[in-house]
């Protein structure tokens, strides 16, 4: 347990840290919605504009795994200042130019700049955790202001279009978000870094990789990630079949989904403080799974609601699996971790709705698609299962927080 002196400045680490998230997310999250509009502004094919989505997601993943050496080598704060100065940069130039391949190159270089401080925060909540309990609940909170950035992101493109605003001004606001979150991260203060024995190089984060705690967790990310990226990004696409009397609903059916999950997370930081992780998952991802099982067999007049609900089902499971599999190291390799999972995070988020349109691009419907899904909400399920049954990481989270 670690001691309250390394502990310092412990509640503006907190908000800091929720604050980050709530920008990644407001930036990310909305391009779905800005994706309409650089297709008629340039002209676009639906590949084309695809690359705002997956262009984002790769850059985070290499950017997870090359860069998150730096929250362990640099320590938690210089990561911190570099990513966000980054971030602010890119978001300001939004508005300073205009063309599709300049704008595409500055979401490259907030993706890389997202795995940098977002590697570093994640590695942040490990080290202010007085126990994995803790660290789990934090996780979850932090994850709820991601899910309240995720719904403010396209509610205000939408907005500002309605206007007759451009969309890169939501960039503006990050920018200005992330520049008041870099003034806050230089007068806080923080832990006192803890200096690896090693020089840590850029490929700690791939040497992760061997060892089969990190891949267990990362696996149940990634496995979970599919599952999510398919409502958000398919789910709209799948319920343009709907022809009953629940119109309004299928047009709201996204937004529904990002307030269970947001809402759920918030919940969950409170849940699990008083059930079982394990246990919790097991009933978590067996609600996710439940969903899919019902909408696949029974169609988009059941999917229209179950689809949306699976989101209160999904909201504990990231949080947990990725505090769970930081925990399972000590914290001055938490930063090589937190890349790692932050790679299979991404490269989930890029492949798994791009394997989706595949399939239904092949056998006819988006609905194979979800198939999909469903086996990987099934293996998910299995995953926490065995993980409750023989909680293999016992050991590990015992001694790595």
């Amino acid at each position: 347990m670690k001691p309250a002196a390394a502990r310092p400045d412990f509640r503006s680490i907190k908000l800091l840290t929720y604050m980050m998230f709530f920008i990644f997310a407001m930036t990310t999250d909305a391009v779905g919605v800005i994706i309409p509009e650089v297709i008629r502004q340039f002209d676009l094919s639906l590949t084309q504009a695809a690359t705002f989505h997956y262009g984002t997601m790769i850059a985070i993943a290499l950017s997870g795994i090359c860069l998150g050496f730096l929250a362990d080598r640099l320590g938690r704060k210089l990561a911190i200042l570099l990513g966000l100065g980054l971030f602010s940069v890119a978001c300001f130039l939004f508005v300073l130019g205009s063309g599709f391949i300049y704008f595409l190159c500055l979401l490259l270089v907030s993706g890389v700049a997202i795995g940098v401080f977002k590697t570093a925060a994640l590695a942040l909540v490990g080290d202010i955790s007085v126990d994995c309990r803790e660290h789990t609940s934090t996780m979850n909170l932090v994850e709820g202001f991601f899910g309240v950035g995720a719904i403010l992101g396209p509610t205000l493109v939408t907005y500002l279009l309605s206007r007759g605003v451009d969309w890169t001004y939501v960039y503006l606001l990050a920018g200005i978000c992330a520049v008041l979150l870099l003034m806050l991260a230089s007068r806080t203060r923080y832990p006192r870094h803890v200096q690896p024995q090693r020089p840590v190089k850029w490929t700690a984060a791939f040497a992760k990789m061997r060892d089969p705690y990190a891949l267990f967790f990362s696996a149940g990310i990634a496995l979970y990630v599919v599952v999510e990226a398919a409502i958000y990004v398919w789910m709209p696409t799948l319920l343009l079949d709907y022809q009953g009397d629940w119109t309004e609903l299928a047009a709201y059916a996204l937004s529904i989904f990002f307030v269970f999950r947001a809402a759920g997370r918030f919940l969950g930081a409170w849940i699990l403080m008083i059930l079982d992780w394990k246990l919790a998952l097991v009933l978590f991802t067996g609600g996710i799974l439940v969903c899919y099982m019902l909408s696949v067999a029974l169609g988009v007049d059941v999917a229209l609601w179950l689809l949306p609900l699976s989101g209160l089902f999904m909201s504990i499971v990231y949080p947990t699996l990725n505090s769970k599999g930081i925990s399972c190291f000590p914290v001055c390799e938490h930063g090589a971790v937190a890349g790692l999972i932050l790679f299979f995070t991404a490269v989930a988020a890029a492949l798994g709705p791009l394997l989706m349109g595949v399939l239904g691009d092949w056998l006819g419907h988006i609905n194979y698609g979800f198939v999909l899904c469903l086996i990987c909400a099934a293996l998910l399920w299995l995953g926490a299962v065995f993980n409750w049954l023989k909680d293999p990481a016992a050991e590990r989270l015992a001694i790595g927080v």
